[in-house]
């Protein structure tokens, strides 16, 4: 490898692209932890860490568990922000609580959590064509 007397820039952004599998979630938070510890060239706070931890690993597991083949994880670090991105081929969009979301179900609280921890929260995407959620965390 040659070195050409600067400095190597380290990735603004990063993609992942995880099988429709249980231990995709486990392998989101960790890529998540390396790239916004070691690899996005920006200061990231230990709280964003963790938001951006919980945030990955709740669509990622929604994507494995929804969509009928692999998703694609981005994560973005600019201006203090972290963006999370999750694709995955399911037409079918997140449901989001309109109300309470009852304490004794086994699911229904993830975007929930989500939207709460996000400064923007948005679902990208056509009929038929999959969809991205973007959850963009606040500084």
């Amino acid at each position: 490898m040659r070195t050409h007397g600067r400095t190597a820039r380290r990735a603004a952004r990063a993609t992942y692209v995880l099988p429709r599998s249980e231990t995709s979630a486990w392998w989101a938070r960790y890529l998540t932890t390396a790239y916004l510890s070691h690899g996005c060239g920006e200061q990231v706070t230990p709280e964003q860490l963790d938001d951006a931890r919980l945030v990955v690993s709740e669509l990622v597991t929604n994507a494995t568990r929804h969509g009928r083949s692999n998703c694609r994880l981005q994560l973005r670090v600019a201006h203090g922000q972290v963006t999370v991105q999750v694709y995955d081929n399911s037409p079918e969009r997140p449901r989001l609580p309109t109300s309470a979301v009852d304490p004794l179900a086994e699911g229904g609280r993830g975007i929930a959590m989500v939207r709460g921890l996000s400064e923007r929260f948005s679902v990208l995407g056509g009929p038929g064509t999959g969809k991205t959620v973007q959850a963009v965390l606040a500084c």
